[in-house]
């Protein structure tokens, strides 16, 4: 993946951006609805990222102690603002990493 990435590109990626690992492929897949195919890929990265990809998808699901549990995994705070804003944070971050 091009490692300079910007957020546009990555949202208006026609299909997953190459090389992105799975936590990045997931917020891809979760901008588009596909939230199922989102937490697979979520639960593929054991990392922080996907701990951190892993809670803002149970926040969003409404499952609040599943995502309660994944923020502390990933040791940030617990997200409480729009879901849009944290998925645009969560891609920028891991944009960022690269």
């Amino acid at each position: 993946m091009d490692a300079q990435m910007s957020f546009e590109d990555f949202a208006g990626a026609a299909t997953p951006p190459a090389g992105a690992g799975p936590a990045l492929q997931a917020l891809w897949y979760d901008a588009r609805g596909d939230w199922d195919r989102a937490h697979e890929l979520a639960q593929q990265d054991a990392g922080r990222n996907g701990a951190w990809v892993h809670a803002y998808l149970h926040r969003k699901e409404g499952d609040v102690m599943n995502a309660r549990y994944w923020y502390s995994r990933a040791g940030k705070p617990e997200g409480k603002g729009d879901l849009d804003a944290e998925r645009a944070a969560l891609v920028q971050e891991l944009l960022q990493s690269k």
